[in-house]
């Protein structure tokens, strides 16, 4: 199974392109769902058709859907909303703060998220081509599962619910025990659910990410602080996907057109550069005269953006860690060790950082997204002392906390 997702800013052209990389992969011989869930539904006005919750056959073994976050809020998530009541009102929550407490934030794309996965693992497609809303959404989107867990375990902690359970089945007797069972079963499957989109979206073999831009220097900064959003959640990015480039004018066009043109192109060429610099690979797309929509434009603007490459195949080069700790002085137990923790964040250059250590944690703030990061056992008993960035590398410098150092 392979999954691709496709984001960018909005109007770059990321639908057209996940739907011509799917009708590409279909031709090849493989069975290919395109899947949506971006709010703004527009897949179907790539591949002119109409297209609706459930997926439908629209070429040889390619398949397509809008996910209905409406239809599931109303089905699914109605009722764990009840049991998630169910749970508070037992622990003596009022009613109306029960019912406050229950609206997740952003559970409309948690359940758009969880449809994508779904799919994926329903064993009917071989490859997976999500066309995702713009940046901004898919980065809350994606950050969700890991966030949601964490919200999850405050509110309801794991080892509180089997005890809550049992104590309420003893306590009020045996009518009662069905709906805690049912309450609680439904919270650990919302875990269970949470934890396996996680585990999708950072197996990088399975789950990668493409990058959508139009060559202006615009979009090009928000794609660069994209990609470090990304890699500070863990996720994969395996291309840049330069749109709509301007052709090279012939020396023979002259005037204002070709003024305007040769301009163009000279601009694009240099933002097309300078992206080429980056730890990702790019291809790029060149601009075409009509507007590719309906399956032989798809097909043809995908042939020349991957000319012969397999475009769902995974990068040779495995990703990074986002972290790795590096002891900088000393040894053993010595308190006059010094550690470095090192995380791999491409583009972090570029925009401002920010650092917070939260007791076991490090919150990090950057590319417009922020992420608190366990510490590893041994700079939980460590004191920050710094933090400089080196390239595409944040460092953080701790040395031992003499108070906690050997306990």
């Amino acid at each position: 199974m392979r999954v691709v997702l496709f984001t960018g800013k909005g109007g770059v052209g990321k639908t057209t392109l996940a739907a011509a990389t799917a009708a590409l992969l279909a031709r090849s011989g493989r069975k290919v769902l395109a899947v949506s869930t971006d709010p703004a539904h527009s897949l179907g006005d790539a591949f002119d058709v109409e297209l609706g919750g459930e997926p439908v056959e629209l070429d040889p073994g390619l398949s397509a859907a809008h996910v209905d976050t409406r239809s599931l809020l109303d089905g699914a998530w109605a009722r764990l909303q009840g049991h998630l009541g169910t749970l508070l009102a037992g622990a003596g929550v009022d009613e109306l703060m029960a019912d406050e407490l229950t609206v997740l934030p952003g559970v409309d794309d948690l359940l758009a998220l969880g449809e994508v996965r779904r799919l994926a693992e329903s064993g009917l497609w071989e490859v997976v081509v999500v066309d995702c809303g713009p940046t901004a959404e898919t980065l809350r989107l994606l950050g969700l599962p890991e966030a949601l867990s964490t919200y999850l375990e405050r509110l309801f902690p794991a080892h509180r619910r089997a005890v809550r359970g049992l104590i309420s089945g003893l306590a009020a007797g045996r009518e009662a025990q069905p709906a805690w069972d049912r309450a609680i079963g439904a919270l650990d499957a919302l875990a269970e659910q949470l934890q396996g989109l996680r585990s999708l979206l950072a197996d990088h073999d399975t789950t990668s990410i493409r990058l959508v831009l139009t060559p202006e220097r615009v979009v090009a900064a928000e794609t660069r602080r994209t990609l470090t959003a990304l890699a500070l959640h863990g996720l994969r990015v395996d291309a840049l996907v330069a749109n709509r480039m301007m052709p090279e004018a012939p020396s023979s066009l002259r005037g204002p057109a070709g003024r305007w043109l040769r301009e163009r192109y000279t601009e694009q060429s240099a933002v097309v550069a300078e992206l080429a610099a980056l730890p990702v690979p790019l291809r790029v797309a060149e601009h075409t005269a009509a507007e590719p929509t309906g399956m032989s434009a798809l097909l043809e603007l995908a042939r020349g953006l991957y000319g012969t490459d397999d475009p769902a195949a995974v990068p040779d080069t495995p990703a990074a860690p986002l972290l790795q700790v590096n002891r900088t002085a000393g040894s053993g137990t010595s308190l006059d060790s010094a550690f470095e923790l090192v995380l791999r964040l491409p583009g972090v250059a570029a925009g401002p950082v920010d650092l917070v250590r939260l007791d076991d944690d490090l919150a990090v703030t950057t590319g417009g997204t922020r992420r608190m990061i366990a510490l590893p056992p041994v700079l939980r008993r460590c004191t920050v002392t710094g933090a400089h960035v080196a390239g595409d590398d944040l460092c953080v410098a701790f040395v031992p906390d003499p108070a906690v150092w050997l306990r």
